[in-house]
């Protein structure tokens, strides 16, 4: 997979030393105990599991998919080399937990209900990058819609189950 490829390739080489916060970022393949919310939802519902959510599910969280994780990774590496400030990568919309909870219900065709648990106190309510700096100096901003992403990582944990 090329996404795979180039993100052993970039952790393996050197390169040059830039900053970047990258937050949320999913994709297929990835280990079924990565631990993501969009990985454990969307297990949760293939096994037929209830989906739990931590806190009153009032949090949001913002998810990128890897290529275009990928994408910013390889505009910055093509930046000039006087470029060197740290760059949030990421979606900057906000995305309610319990809609992505539904909608991986929905999606996967499971019965299962939502079941609130208690939020870890150091996990933040919000989650939302600001991608000023990523649109200004690499021309950068999130390309694929989560719906399309969130379909191809459902699709392939359904052959991992």
């Amino acid at each position: 997979m090329r996404g795979d490829a180039l993100l052993r390739l970039l952790a393996a080489a050197p390169v040059r030393d830039q900053g970047r916060s990258d937050l949320h970022t999913y994709r297929p393949p990835m280990h079924p105990n990565d631990g993501g919310v969009m990985c454990n939802f969307i297990m949760q519902a293939l096994r037929g599991d209830d989906i739990t959510i931590y806190g009153s599910g009032q949090q949001a969280r913002s998810f990128c998919y890897v290529d275009d994780l990928i994408e910013a990774m390889i505009r910055m590496m093509e930046s000039p080399a006087d470029f060197m400030r740290p760059v949030n990568i990421g979606n900057p919309g906000k995305f309610s937990i319990p809609k992505l909870a539904e909608l991986i219900i929905q999606m996967t065709n499971s019965k299962r209900k939502l079941i609130f648990k208690r939020f870890p106190q150091y996990d933040p309510k919000q989650r939302q990058p600001d991608i000023t700096l990523a649109k200004s100096e690499l021309s950068w901003e999130v390309a694929l819609a989560l719906e399309t992403g969130r379909e191809k990582t459902i699709t392939y944990f359904k052959t991992v189950i």
